[in-house]
């Protein structure tokens, strides 16, 4: 597994998931994300009062596709599991959250 700082900023993406707790979230999210080649860095979730809440970081460098293929790919499986799940470049994610 690479490190952060060792991945081109390029290539990271950050992915958030949301919604009602139920079981397979997790390897759900995580075999998309690995059919289509994409490696996770980092990776931490919580459940709250019932609700899931997952944030990962990962790498796009090695993917056989590309960053709105794969948005579609998980808005499907939320759509799926009834689970809000957002995928974006780190600049992007950055940028929108900035103080």
């Amino acid at each position: 597994m690479s490190s952060l700082n060792e991945v081109p900023r390029d290539n990271r993406i950050i992915i958030s998931v949301l919604g009602r707790d139920r079981v397979g979230i997790i390897a759900a999210v995580s075999g998309v994300l690995s059919a289509a080649g994409v490696n996770i860095l980092d990776i931490s979730q919580t459940i709250l009062q019932g609700y899931f809440a997952m944030i990962l970081v990962a790498d796009m460098g090695e993917s056989n596709t590309d960053l709105e293929t794969l948005k579609e790919k998980l808005n499907t499986l939320g759509a799926e599991l009834g689970l809000r799940i957002d995928a974006q470049h780190v600049d992007v994610f950055n940028y929108m959250h900035r103080l």
